[in-house]
């Protein structure tokens, strides 16, 4: 540490300090300004208070420290002084025992005024500077308190020779106080002349006069001398524990910065999934100790990557940004916290108690983001906004001991949000299925179901309108648990896409298609539905080629159901793995059309084969309403070249009205109910007739 001035300099510095006024009351004003600077000093680089401070500034802040301290020290100081002032009281009953009452009196009444006046101004909360006073007073006082009654004993050599204890008041003021030098000095100098006066008076011989007035003087010199070094050492000590301090305090700062840091997230600037993780830590050790309830609301920016596609990162990264300063400044109302947990994710904790409190905060998420009306033009659900999906877990009587388990509510909350259309909340429900403990069993159940057999397929026949023969089939796949009980498809199928099990039970069933039905050409074509996860998985085209190769079966005896809905993104790897499938040879159908919002772009972008209404449509029709909605759909897909196909043809009435409209396909209980393989196997060998076959929903 470079050091540009002497301790030499610094010490004519503490010399001239020592010598001059000590404005106290003005000190505190530039004590703040000059605290200030040690505050901007401790975050720049330069350590040394020297080059930070001025050596006015400097001596100010001394003056305040060492005012701190004399104050501390002046009554034990005092104390101290008056016993041992009291306690040669002895010396006088033997040198001088003429006059010692009169002198152990003038003790008594020095010690005790200076005392009583003492503790007066510390009660009064008078300044240090009185203080000093008072103990410098206390000092002179008591040396003529002592001096002149001693002066007027009989045996006046014992006098002369008694007063050579009067050097120690001069010490005193000198060395065993820690006065300002200035009051030192005066103190010191009035004692001295003290000594003078009574001196000169003496009966005495010239050179006892000159011996002790030499003496005097010597001792004056010397202690003044030593008190001005013990001064200006206090000084230097000072400086150091300045610099000291500085570099504690600098090192601190940036110990809680590089923390800070650690906690941070460097984009927007929110805790960091890490200061999250230890925040809900917290919350639950408060949950299970003190019962304080609290929610964790997960917020999922909708379609964002589409976002980064069509703007760019920069403005994806200022999009997140926004949105993150909003949900801040919302989250400050409830007294919670806030953190990015990771990509287009955000995380909310807040201390609730009742279901109606977090649902009221996760309406108030979602719609604050909504109202910044980010524009997002590619979204193509009939919404051009930034929009969030947000699932909320709150604790209950009955939630987990695992600190993880709220968590995964919150998340499963989420995902049930974004498969529900997106913009909007869903609370953990641990009554519904799909988000409950049940859904976790099905998880499980999922993992085994192949090896343990407890996964198969139906076959629901689909008719050619025109000439009446089942051209087709679809695989519907069916679930049951160990006991042997149905698992309806609504419930494992979300479960299989949200796990991941999906991608292992589509390919089984695509496996199990070829080799049941069409590597014996038992019927002409099987449809099997495809999940989106499955199209966006790398290596679905050339899994699907494998299993194809393996069994011997050409391409264009499959073809692979899409359900239009919003999970269906536009996104290149679906669309490029679709672009894959068809080289196969793989018929492309688009599933439910009509449910979702983006149907009329996937039929702009692929053409599909064939494109299934869905069934609601048709049983809508009894109203002059719904027919003319049915009408207006199949013209739409009609208009754009593709074959159509409508799901849910139950009656013979029905089936009038598809040859009326003039469909293509159809498919329904008045067609056929779903069998297993074996059926169609049957009838293709009696009949000799194709067949195809349908999706593994």
């Amino acid at each position: 540490m470079s050091r540009p001035r002497s301790r030499s300099a610094l010490g004519a510095e503490a010399a001239k300090e020592f010598g001059t006024r000590d404005a106290l009351q003005p000190g505190f004003v530039v004590n703040e300004r000059a605290s200030s600077r040690v505050a901007d000093a401790v975050d720049s680089e330069p350590h040394d208070p020297r080059q930070e401070l001025g050596a006015a500034e400097l001596r100010i802040l001394y003056r305040t420290e060492a005012q701190a301290k004399r104050r501390k020290e002046a009554r034990p100081g005092l104390w101290i002084a008056v016993v041992i002032y009291v306690l040669f009281s002895v010396s006088d009953l033997l040198l001088i025992p003429d006059v010692a009452a009169l002198t152990i009196t003038a003790r008594f009444a020095v010690g005790l005024t200076a005392l009583l006046v003492l503790e007066a101004q510390l009660r009064r909360g008078a300044a240090t500077d009185w203080l000093d006073v008072t103990c410098a007073a206390a000092i002179i006082f008591g040396y003529i308190g002592w001096l002149y009654p001693a002066s007027m004993g009989a045996n006046k050599e014992t006098v002369a020779y008694y007063m050579v204890f009067g050097t120690i008041f001069m010490m005193s003021a000198n060395l065993f106080f820690t006065f300002r030098f200035k009051v030192s000095i005066i103190t010191s100098t009035i004692i001295l002349c003290i000594l003078y006066v009574v001196n000169y008076f003496l009966p005495a011989s010239l050179a006892y006069k000159m011996v002790f007035g030499t003496f005097y003087v010597s001792c004056f010199t010397f202690t003044s001398y030593v008190n001005w070094k013990l001064n200006e050492e206090r000084y230097n000590v000072f400086l150091n524990a300045l610099e000291a301090k500085i570099q504690h305090n600098e090192a601190t700062e940036r110990g809680k910065a590089l923390l800070r840091l650690s906690r941070t997230d460097p984009l927007t600037g929110l805790e960091n999934r890490r200061a999250i993780d230890e925040k809900l830590r917290d919350y639950w050790n408060d949950w299970q100790k003190l019962g304080h309830g609290f929610a964790a609301i997960l917020i999922d920016v909708d379609f964002f990557k589409k976002f980064n596609d069509c703007y760019g990162h920069q403005e994806g990264d200022r999009c997140l940004i926004q949105v993150a300063e909003a949900l801040s400044d919302l989250i400050k109302q409830y007294d919670g916290s806030i953190g990015r947990y990771g990509g287009e994710e955000f995380i909310v904790l807040a201390r609730m108690g009742r279901k109606d409190q977090v649902a009221d905060l996760a309406e108030a998420i979602c719609r604050t983001v909504e109202n910044l009306a980010i524009a997002h033009e590619l979204r193509r659900d009939g919404i051009a906004i930034v929009t969030a999906s947000v699932g909320a877990a709150f604790t209950r009587k009955q939630t987990a001991a695992k600190l993880e388990k709220i968590i995964h509510e919150a998340d499963r909350a989420l995902y049930l949000a974004k498969a529900g259309g997106r913009n909007c909340v869903r609370l953990f429900d641990p009554t519904d299925p799909q988000s409950s403990d049940e859904s976790e069993n099905l998880a499980a159940l999922l993992k085994i179901a192949i090896g343990q057999d407890l996964v198969s397929l139906v076959y629901q026949p689909i008719q050619d309108v025109a000439s009446g023969r089942v051209e087709a089939v679809e695989a519907l796949m069916r679930l049951k648990m160990l006991d042997g009980t149905l698992v309806p498809p609504s419930l494992f199928i979300p479960v299989a896409e949200r796990t991941g099990a999906i991608l292992e039970l589509g390919r089984w069933a695509i496996r199990t298609v070829c080799a049941e039905l069409l590597a014996q050409d038992h019927v002409r074509v099987v449809s099997v539905n495809v999940s989106p996860i499955q199209l966006k998985t790398p290596g679905f085209a050339t899994s699907v080629a494998t299993i194809l190769g393996e069994t011997g079966v050409t391409g264009n005896r499959l073809a692979f159901e899409i359900t239009e809905g919003l999970e269906m993104e536009m996104h290149s790897d679906i669309l490029r793995c679709i672009s894959d499938l068809k080289l196969l040879g793989i018929r492309i159908w688009l599933d439910d059309f009509g449910t979702g919002f983006a149907g009329l772009s996937w039929l702009r972008l692929i053409d599909f084969d064939t494109v299934k209404i869905d069934r609601s449509f048709l049983h809508d029709c009894g109203t002059p309403k719904g027919m003319a909605m049915l009408q207006d759909i199949i013209a739409l897909v009609r208009n754009r070249g593709h074959k159509i196909l409508v799901e849910g043809v139950e009656t013979e009435e029905q089936m009038l009205l598809m040859r009326q409209f003039g469909i293509d396909k159809v498919q329904g209980f008045h067609v056929g109910r779903p069998a297993p393989a074996a059926n169609f196997q049957t009838k293709r060998a009696i009949q000799k007739r194709p067949f195809t076959v349908l999706k593994s929903a």
